[in-house]
């Protein structure tokens, strides 16, 4: 009986082989194509990634920098306070279980073009826009909370804690330092508005746009929800913090979106490689008015292969029905 056994256990383990050797190979040759594609982008925005990378440093000093100015005193009157429970300190990891969740899963979806086959997105495209929207959005928390000093709510920011100011620094080297990641989990004095939320709100407007699940959508709002809920029972931040992060970003993506080059679907056919200019946008809307005034029709097709589907990614079910209404099906 078992010597009938093995020669199908060799068969089976062969095919799995073969199987597998033969994935392989298929997805090497999709990572070394969009390794080549994406490089050609990134020789084009490096400049843009580079400044919003660099950013993010100042963002950090900058926060570092008010917790030297930082003064604790008697915890403010909340709305949020009264309204939610505390969590404790023993649990103010759960806040910051959900954003480090959100924060990789927006990251692995962005390099998902670099595996799969069926890709909507350019990764230096994407990231481009998003360290856009979080410049704007970091550069006008800076002024706020540098503005106006509130007590810190968190435990580590209360009068009774030895974390919550600062000694002067020796040298300026102690300051570029930001004493990373010890400086950022125990800052305080940056309040207004969350920088959590500035990065939750960002991404989740970005996988919107581009993103193609819808329930993955709607459960990024919810998460989104959840994770204020969270902050303001962890005492991290008062409500006013979650508050104005949410019009605030909100805002500043929308406007810094109208501005910004349109990103194509690569998903539509004959798709251009590089995002459309506003000048491109406006000869071609000059073009198409032209042939219309002289009696000539603009075909669907030629108009979805040039404008990229305005740059908006639509969900799997509602992108079927914009083909087939193409097709006139």
């Amino acid at each position: 009986m078992l010597g009938n056994f093995f020669p199908i256990l060799r068969f089976i383990l062969a095919l799995n082989f073969v199987f597998f050797f033969w994935f392989s190979k298929k997805l090497w040759k999709i990572f070394c194509a969009e390794v080549s594609t994406e490089l050609n982008l990134l020789a084009e925005n490096w400049k843009y990634l580079l400044g919003g990378l660099v950013f993010q440093y100042i963002h950090g000093l900058a926060a570092r920098g008010v917790h030297y100015i930082h003064r604790p005193g008697p915890t403010l009157q909340d709305a949020g306070f009264f309204l939610l429970p505390e969590l404790g300190k023993d649990k103010a990891y759960i806040s910051e279980t959900v954003f480090t969740s959100i924060f990789v899963l927006f990251v692995l979806w962005t390099f998902h073009p670099f595996i799969l086959k069926s890709k909507k997105i350019y990764t230096v495209l994407v990231w481009c826009r998003v360290l856009a929207f979080l410049v704007a959005s970091q550069f006008l928390r800076i002024i706020t909370f540098y503005s106006t000093q509130l007590p810190g709510p968190n435990y580590h920011c209360r009068e009774d804690s030895k974390l919550a100011t600062l000694p002067p620094p020796h040298s300026a080297f102690e300051v570029l330092l930001i004493n990373f990641p010890r400086g950022v989990l125990y800052g305080c004095g940056d309040l207004i508005f969350s920088s959590h939320m500035i990065f939750t709100l960002v991404f989740i407007r970005t996988y919107q746009k581009y993103g193609t699940k819808r329930w993955i959508k709607q459960l990024g709002w919810l998460l989104a929800v959840i994770q204020s809920l969270l902050i303001i029972a962890s005492r991290k931040h008062y409500t006013v913090d979650i508050i104005v992060a949410w019009y605030t970003v909100n805002l500043v993506v929308f406007f810094v979106d109208k501005n910004l080059p349109e990103i194509p679907d690569r998903s539509s056919v004959g798709a251009s490689l590089l995002p459309l200019s506003n000048k491109d946008k406006d000869s071609w809307n000059k073009e198409e008015t032209h042939k219309l005034l002289n009696g000539n029709s603009v075909d669907p097709m030629e108009r979805r292969q040039r404008n990229g589907m305005n740059g908006k990614i639509m969900d799997d079910g509602l992108a079927v029905q914009s083909e087939s209404a193409i097709n006139g099906v």
